[in-house]
């Protein structure tokens, strides 16, 4: 076996599933505090075709959670820094970047049947939806996650049908929008953990609250998302 970046990689998966992810085409929706992780998983386990989309840039306040968030990063379109990191890792992979909010009147900007595998990492409902919606009707694996804003108990984390969710508001408000569009099944990653109620005010005034965030929360949920796609392309059943 040979000295290089994926060695022990190679060494737990094999050669044959190596090649797999290096040839897998995966995109991401969102980059933020759980996408990012789900970004680094990939490109750390060898995955060399990745999309990244996201219209946000780096804020200070994302600091406390995202990869990708450095004072050195701030106020720099996320797709941009994630790009850096992700070539910093592997200077291999290619990288496409869609610096955009993906919502159903946009999404003939990008042709989800390209891809293999997407993971959405987004807050939105509209563009979850959106996109979920796209992959059923593709037949394209998707994986979801859920919301993890609130959150503290990183090991109340799982991988389910979303028709097995429990506790999660997010899980529920999705579950309803998939039933009236007769949406049977979505694999989601999601948490168990009742939210905490944050004091937090936003900008727009007091109705509009701020979720609570920690460090060790959304990273494990991208992690295990992406220990989930890859176990998924090399046909790995755990």
């Amino acid at each position: 076996m040979a000295i290089y970046e994926f060695q022990r990689t190679e060494a737990i998966l094999g050669y044959d599933n190596l090649e797999k992810l290096k040839n897998a085409k995966i995109i991401v929706f969102g980059v933020g505090g759980v996408g990012g992780y789900v970004v680094e998983g990939l490109v750390r386990s060898g995955v060399e075709n990745i999309a990244v989309v996201d219209k946000d840039t780096v804020n200070i306040t994302n600091i406390n959670r995202q990869i990708i968030a450095l004072h050195s990063t701030v106020d720099r379109p996320k797709v941009d820094v994630i790009e850096e990191r992700i070539l910093d890792i592997n200077n291999s992979c290619k990288v496409t970047k869609y610096n955009m909010f993906y919502l159903p009147e946009n999404k003939d900007l990008i042709n989800l049947s390209n891809y293999d595998y997407v993971i959405d990492c987004i807050d939105t409902v509209t563009a979850k939806i959106s996109i979920i919606e796209e992959c059923y009707k593709y037949n394209i694996p998707i994986i979801s996650c859920m919301g993890m804003g609130n959150k503290i108990n990183p090991l109340d984390i799982k991988i389910a049908d979303i028709n097995k969710t429990s506790t999660c508001p997010l899980a529920r408000t999705i579950r309803y929008e998939l039933r009236k569009r007769n949406i049977k099944k979505l694999k989601v990653c999601y948490s168990t953990e009742v939210p905490f109620k944050t004091d937090i005010e936003n900008d727009e005034g007091i109705n509009k609250k701020i979720p609570g965030s920690v460090s060790f929360v959304p990273s494990v949920a991208g992690l295990v998302i992406a220990g989930e796609v890859i176990k998924d392309i090399c046909g790995i059943i755990k």
